[in-house]
């Protein structure tokens, strides 16, 4: 069984505006760079559709390496979002948190890692399996 936790509106996020320099950076060959101009983006909107209902969430562990998600990411997380199959979302199983991909068919229902070391998690009997949110981005951080 599947259920979705919801939370009470609370008030609305501040913005974070960021400089942003051009519209893209190359990851092949260098483009030139006479060509950018800078503008600001605000963070918030950019990746929070619902700022009341969304948080952050630090990832401990490998299960969702394939899926590009690594131990120490945040994950930002939208409670008021419906999840669907194929999302990756936050589960509460056993009474802690876990993230998988949320898999729904045909009456079925299970949460799938995304490394093939991690076993997939279908309910049992007398397991429920809560859906506490839906991950719309994940934050990485790199040695500086």
């Amino acid at each position: 069984m599947i259920s979705v936790l919801r939370l009470p509106p609370e008030t609305r996020a501040p913005a974070l505006l960021l400089p942003l320099v051009g519209d893209r950076v190359c990851a092949g060959f260098p483009s030139p760079a006479e060509d950018f101009a800078v503008k600001r983006i605000d963070l918030t909107a950019e990746l929070v559709k619902h700022p009341q209902a969304t948080f952050l969430i630090r990832v401990r562990g490998e299960s969702m390496r394939d899926a590009g998600i690594f131990d120490g990411d945040t994950l930002i997380v939208d409670r008021a979002l419906k999840p669907r199959h194929g999302h990756i979302v936050v589960a509460v199983v056993d009474g802690e948190f876990t993230v998988k991909t949320l898999y729904q068919r045909a009456g079925r229902i299970k949460l799938k890692a995304a490394n093939p070391t991690y076993p997939d998690i279908s309910p049992g009997n007398d397991q429920t399996i809560e859906v506490w949110g839906v991950v719309t981005s994940s934050i990485k951080r790199f040695q500086t």
